[in-house]
């Protein structure tokens, strides 16, 4: 993952996002609510060093069943999941950003960080990643799963599923 996109599309003396930083022990998600030209949530989930995200327009699912667009975008870094305030007008992505929830995640079926991430970049390439997300509002399994297949396509779906019954 590289942040290389995400500082060629800012001016730092100008606005108050992170540039990059170190994160910790857990792979995190957050989601933020950002008031940009139009109001969107990003959901970002942490792999390999960065947040690897995506703008969902109406917001994450939280019933079962219910499939909502999700824009791939560029990455953004580890601190970026602590970042709240108002990204200035004549910038990339101006207007209000709020953390709506964050939490931690772990593929679907391991308890473990590495195999998470494994199956994270797996899922990545075949375009279909599954995740059980830990967070104050979103809970359970989610999947992103890519509508098309091309190398610059960044279209996908993201999906609440059904929990497991015992």
């Amino acid at each position: 993952m590289t942040l290389a996109k995400y500082r060629a599309k800012r001016n730092f003396r100008k606005s108050p996002e992170p540039k990059g930083g170190k994160g910790g022990r857990g792979l995190i998600f957050v989601v933020q609510k950002h008031y940009a030209s139009h109001l969107h949530y990003d959901v970002r989930l942490q792999h390999k060093g960065a947040l690897v995200s995506w703008a969902v327009p109406k917001g994450p699912p939280r019933t079962a069943g219910i499939k909502r667009l999700a824009i791939h975008v560029e990455d953004h870094p580890l601190d970026y999941a602590r970042f709240e305030g108002v990204i200035p007008k004549g910038n990339y992505g101006a207007g209000k950003v709020e953390i709506w929830d964050k939490g931690t995640y772990l593929s679907s079926d391991t308890a473990s960080k590495a195999e998470s991430e494994r199956r994270f970049a797996e899922g990545m390439k075949k375009g279909h990643i599954a995740v059980v997300l830990q967070g104050k509002k979103l809970k359970g399994q989610y999947d992103l799963i890519r509508l098309k297949r091309g190398p610059k396509d960044n279209a996908w779906l993201l999906i609440k599923r059904a929990s497991k019954k015992s």
